[in-house]
């Protein structure tokens, strides 16, 4: 299949690529991997090119536009991520458990891959390498349902993509890209005995509705609603340094921090752990007591009073909120109540408040004295991820190659029988 071919049974041929994948040796996988990433330059025109047309049906000022932005540097770093994966080992055929039972019977668990992956996300184009990179170090195919607004730069990346495995002689149907309307969604959540496994990528909305849609098997990742603690012992130079970085490195990723929790003792400082964001036009949403420290010392047409809709926002936009609490423990019940499960982080020189924030925040990822920035499957040494999943149940944080696996009982013996 191609990217705008639909004319025949996707599940079928996801299916069947899925299994013949097994058969493909790490080796020859590893050198696909690094010819797609030769290849993104060679084909970066027609990519770039894509792009710019899903570009001009969006408003630059919109926060997505950054998502969907491609360029030279950035299919560069793409390009690096692909080859981080490929020199990754292989997640598959670990022995996660060996044993001998009395009779003689040998049991082992072994990692495998899921199968066929599908991935619903919004105006990401990256995520199309991205998935197909991990999915395919897995042993795993892929099915892409991608928001309209890339569609034109995902079917360019993902028939390069089928170009290089046609080279290498694997199965195209190895990556599946789904139209853009909302049928191809259903029919994805819809695949029972075809896929798998779905993890959504996204915003809130996208999440809820694949969670209370599919049914296929959900791992939800994307949704980010991030905060940061400046602790009655906090340090204001790292605290300004870390705010600054989790608010403004990238707004439209779900990392990017929306509240910042104050103790009241540290108030004061308030002007100063925000003075950067000013220059960086950050609009803040302040609870009264920090509204009553900032007017003044940051710029009126920035400042707001926060409303009860203020905290628990993604805002995925030069905006965040600033909540004023008495205690570690308020922060942490604050954050509990308002966060997405995904980041959070302290700014604190006193160890045993950051022992009580680590063993009370309920998140995947829980950071002292760091931007919450970090999230990421390449910052953390796994080569790149699909999601940051904000769940329990599999895989938590950062998914990479071996969240991308699940395991099967060998079992092998010698005319055993069981009385």
């Amino acid at each position: 299949m191609n990217a705008t071919n639909h004319s025949y049974d996707w599940k079928e041929a996801a299916l069947n690529a899925a299994r013949t994948l097994q058969l493909v040796d790490d080796k020859a996988i590893s050198e696909t991997l690094l010819a797609l990433a030769d290849e993104i330059a060679i084909g970066s025109e027609k990519i770039l090119k894509a792009n710019a047309e899903d570009l001009a049906a969006m408003e630059k000022a919109y926060p997505m536009y950054d998502r969907l932005l491609l360029n030279e540097q950035r299919l560069q770093n793409i390009a690096a991520d692909i080859r981080n994966v490929a020199g990754l080992p292989s997640p598959l055929g670990k022995t996660l458990m060996e044993t001998v039972r009395p009779n003689g019977m040998k049991i082992s668990k072994i990692t495998v891959p899921f199968g066929v992956i599908g991935i619903v996300y919004e105006a990401r184009p990256n995520v199309t390498f991205d998935v197909f990179s991990l999915c395919l170090k897995s042993g795993n195919s892929c099915v892409l349902k991608g928001g309209s607004d890339a569609y034109h730069s995902n079917a360019a990346i993902v028939s390069l993509i089928r170009e290089v495995l046609n080279r290498f002689g694997l199965n195209p149907d190895i990556i599946t890209l789904l139209p853009s309307g909302h049928e191809a969604t259903a029919d994805l959540l819809n695949a029972t005995g075809y896929v798998d496994l779905v993890i959504p990528r996204g915003g809130k909305g996208l999440i809820d509705f694949v969670r209370t849609h599919s049914k296929i098997p959900v791992i939800e990742t994307g949704a980010g609603i991030c905060h940061t603690y400046f602790d009655e012992f906090g340090n204001t130079e790292k605290g300004s340094k870390i705010i600054l970085n989790a608010k403004t490195r990238r707004v439209s990723v779900c990392n990017a921090l929306d509240c910042l929790i104050i103790h009241e003792k540290r108030l004061s400082d308030l002007p100063a752990l925000c003075k950067k964001l000013a220059e960086k036009n950050v609009v803040i949403y302040a609870d009264a007591k920090a509204y009553t420290f900032l007017v003044g010392k940051y710029p009126v047409h920035l400042l707001q009073k926060a409303t009860q809709e203020s905290f628990g926002t993604e805002f995925l936009d030069y905006k965040m909120a600033i909540k004023t609490v008495e205690s570690l423990q308020e922060a942490i019940q604050h954050i509990n109540c308002y966060g997405s499960k995904h980041s959070e982080c302290i700014v604190s020189e006193n160890e045993a408040n950051i022992a009580l924030f680590d063993a009370m925040i309920d998140a995947a990822c829980i950071y002292t004295n760091v931007s919450t920035a970090f999230t990421d499957g390449a910052q953390f040494g796994l080569g790149a991820e699909i999601g940051i999943s904000t769940q329990k149940m599999h895989a938590r944080g950062p998914m990479a190659l071996n969240e991308l696996c699940t395991y099967k009982w060998i079992i092998k013996g010698n005319g055993q029988v069981r009385e």
